[in-house]
């Protein structure tokens, strides 16, 4: 047998947007097509009947192109956990699709040396007509194993999926959670040479996260091929050998995690502009100008990140030409990687301000009840001023990154499309 579970040569996908896109169709859809043929073809007379240039508007309808992968080439050996990161809309998903058979690529092509199982998203091969039990014997099948094999590994399934009452309820009346809980069970069970795992586990349950993580370790163990797209880099860093850094569609930087994981913060500093005192993009009069922003514990000791809800301080040093100047204001705005604003921390909000008695300072944010946010990377902009007008602003000055913690005391999290901001509260009836 191969010592390559994955080779990747020359891989392009290109999307036209404004067009209609060919897209992935199941045995369901395509006899949903033909059913619905002679309805679509009397719907097109009609149009044509009623308006001879319906069809040009099609035809002139503007669209242009775009590579969400470009050029794309690497080998993965059997048994190797790999890690894929970069910013949002870099090509990761586009890329375990096309590994999943999904999607086809326009150039280039990819081997799998392999069963493979993938877990890209919630909904992903299962039939929400279908109870638990069900899909795992329909996708069990799916990997080519034997219902023996199914038998064997059920009731490991379902009692790590921690879905015992309702295996035999059909998934369509699942919770998301619940769902995502039996995909991974039956992925990462059923014994697939290679399992691609696409960000999934950002599923709003702390304890069952690291228990899947556990498990991918376990099955890296058991000599399996593992490839994991993560915004975590916790995770990254804890179960991944070697990385691939994408941005624009391109394989980047490749090699150890660690170089790798440098590189991408390299990346994210060069946007942001991490050196602070020699960023030349500044707006302002320039009387006072931050020089670094850090970040503390609540022993004001300096951490390299935060937890969700970590009670602590952000600190902002400046220099300052002038002394004596007052009603300083100070602010740091907060935004995701792509650039839309969460959160503003303002002394103007909270009625502070300061003077500048010193050539060089820093001012502190306290945070008592730790920042509302998601596990996530985040850009940090800077600003300082007074009631006259702007004296510094830098924009994405730094990154800050938040990792998982017990924010709710429950174990629960919000998954990301619920959004990135966590917020304490409580229900009652009445």
């Amino acid at each position: 047998m191969s010592e390559i579970a994955i080779t990747v040569a020359g891989l392009g996908k290109r999307y036209r947007i404004g067009a209609q896109q060919q897209a992935y169709k199941t045995l369901r859809d395509k006899l949903n097509d033909t059913a619905l043929a002679p309805f679509r073809a009397a719907k097109h007379l009609l149009a044509r009947n009623g308006n001879g240039n319906s069809q040009s508007a099609t035809r002139n309808s503007k669209s242009e192109t775009f590579w969400a992968l470009k050029d794309v080439s690497f080998e993965i050996k059997r048994g190797e956990v790999v890690g894929i990161i970069g910013r949002n809309g870099a090509g990761k998903s586009t890329l375990l699709k096309i590994l999943s058979r999904i999607t086809e690529p326009t150039e280039g092509y990819a081997d799998i040396n392999g069963r493979i199982a993938s877990l890209l998203e919630v909904g992903t091969g299962f039939h929400p007509e279908l109870t638990g039990r069900e899909n795992i014997y329909l996708n069990g099948s799916i990997l080519g194993m034997k219902r023996v094999e199914i038998n064997q590994k059920f009731d490991e399934i379902v009692a790590f999926a921690e879905i015992e009452k309702f295996i035999d309820t059909p998934v369509k009346y699942y919770s998301s959670g619940m769902y995502v809980r039996l995909a991974f069970a039956v992925a990462a069970h059923l014994e697939p040479e290679i399992l691609l795992v696409d960000e999934v586990l950002a599923v709003g349950d702390i304890a069952f996260q690291k228990k899947c993580l556990g498990k991918m370790g376990a099955v890296a163990q058991e000599g399996r091929t593992v490839l994991l797209v993560s915004h975590n880099m916790a995770a990254i860093e804890n179960l991944c050998a070697r990385c691939f850094l994408l941005d624009e569609g391109s394989v980047i930087a490749a090699g150890g995690t660690s170089h790798v994981l440098a590189e991408y913060n390299k990346g994210v500093e060069k946007r942001s502009g991490v050196a602070l005192s020699e960023r030349l993009d500044r707006t302002g009069t320039g009387e006072i100008r931050c020089t670094g922003i850090s970040f503390l514990d609540n022993a004001e000791n300096e951490i390299p990140f935060l937890y969700c809800g970590q009670p602590g301080y952000i600190r902002v040093h400046y220099e300052s030409q002038v002394l004596g100047l007052k009603n300083i204001d100070v602010a740091i705005g907060i935004d995701t990687i792509e650039g839309t604003r969460l959160l503003t921390l303002y002394s103007e909000f909270t009625g502070q301000n300061f003077s500048i008695d010193h050539n060089r300072g820093s001012f502190l944010c306290a945070l008592p009840e730790g920042l509302g946010l998601r596990p996530d990377l985040y850009l940090l902009s800077s600003f300082i001023g007074n009631r006259y007008g702007v004296i510094d602003i830098v924009v994405h000055a730094t990154t800050l990154e938040i990792r998982d913690a017990d924010y709710y005391g429950t174990g629960k999290l919000p998954y990301r499309a619920q959004g990135q901001m966590l917020q304490a509260h409580s229900w009652t009836i009445s």
